[in-house]
């Protein structure tokens, strides 16, 4: 009995994506799927991961290029010691964007509410 494989249509589905959005994955280095004789893509279940990952990574903000670099570190380093330490580095990078953001809407929100209170007093004048 061999590896469990899945089409790029069973993958799409499961993802709720396009094929193309697969393929594109594949032409950027993301997935490498074994091909059939007939040229069919046959993804395992390494690439089945692979895929979560993308799409954890995209939820996060990370670059695809990012995703891409944490990916393969794996495969250089099976251990995932330099997979961790760059997924920490990127993490800190987007947990400091982000933080900056949300002082940015928070600044936002407190001018928003100012003037909304300043325009509830003109309409009581």
């Amino acid at each position: 009995m061999g590896e469990r494989t899945y089409t790029i249509s069973e993958l799409a589905a499961d993802f709720q994506v396009t094929p193309r959005t697969i393929r594109y994955y594949e032409e950027i280095g993301l997935l490498q799927p074994k091909r059939t004789d007939s040229g069919r893509r046959l993804f395992t279940s390494r690439e089945k991961t692979r895929l979560r990952l993308v799409f954890r990574g995209k939820k996060y903000g990370f670059q695809l290029e990012e995703i891409k670099e944490m990916i393969q570190l794996f495969d250089k380093d099976p251990s995932g010691k330099q997979q961790l330490l760059k997924t920490i580095e990127y993490g800190n990078n987007k947990i400091e964007e982000v933080s900056k953001r949300i002082a940015e809407l928070e600044a936002v929100k407190e001018e928003m509410e100012t003037l909304v209170e300043e325009f509830r007093q003109k309409l009581t004048e």
